[in-house]
């Protein structure tokens, strides 16, 4: 698979191309901002590794436009900054994960791996059949092979982190998770940073949905612990 890492530090560059290409990456480098989205667009990108900091534009406004042009690629920011707000506002633009300098390059690959696992479309025989992996409720369906979902309104388009946000919340309802739960059942490996990530993301989730936050009818707020869903299953 194709990793595009973009960052203005050849040295950077260079180690995260080693460990990539070690793992058995295919890898593609660019120093700025300004080719990313037109790098994308010409395609074969399966991952984009992308500094915040970059010297001709905000990692974050790159990151704006991928999601205009290419919202199914997953994206990873990596930031010098540790800033938290940085951090947030990040993940709530749509990106897959983060990583904060200086970091372990092994760990980045891990990332790489996990969020091309999660992100990846399940693989069909061909038949047009699904292990019922579909999730039915009143006004909203899941359907976890095809990493799909549809209200009553039509499709709705989720990113990677938003969706496994979603089914894991859907496939237990009625079930409290707590946010470090939904942080080791969704990121897939231990998470060293701010547990709120999980909220913004349920924010991100309920405004796809169409869920009135300050009324959610899917996803509920359990004060001080954590998220629920609260439809029951069609049938149920």
């Amino acid at each position: 698979m194709h990793i595009l890492v973009v960052d203005d530090e050849s040295q950077i560059r260079a180690v995260l191309r080693a460990y990539l290409e070690a793992d058995h990456f295919t890898v593609s480098e660019l120093g700025s901002g300004g080719p990313v989205v037109d790098a994308v667009a010409a395609g074969g990108v399966d991952l984009v590794l992308l500094d915040v900091g970059l010297p001709d534009a905000s990692g974050l406004d790159v990151l704006a436009r991928l999601r205009a042009t290419a919202a199914d690629v997953p994206v990873i920011l990596v930031t010098a900054r540790a800033d938290e707000v940085d951090k947030l506002v990040g993940l709530g633009s749509g990106a897959d994960d983060y990583v904060t300098k200086p970091f372990s390059p092994r760990e980045v690959v891990a990332r790489v791996r996990t969020v091309l696992r999660r992100t990846r479309p399940a693989a069909s025989d061909g038949s047009g059949k699904t292990d019922d992996g579909v999730l039915r409720f009143d006004g909203l369906t899941v359907d976890v092979p095809r990493r799909e979902v549809a209200t009553d309104a039509g499709p709705v388009e989720l990113t990677a982190l938003d969706f496994d946000i979603l089914a894991a919340l859907a496939a237990s309802p009625g079930r409290v998770f707590s946010r470090a739960q939904l942080l080791e059942s969704v990121w897939g490996y231990d998470f060293y940073g701010d547990e709120r990530v999980v909220d913004v993301h349920v924010r991100t989730l309920r405004h796809a949905l169409g869920d009135d936050a300050t009324a959610p009818r899917m996803v509920g707020t359990v004060r001080g612990v954590g998220y629920k869903f609260r439809l029951k299953p069609k049938g149920a």
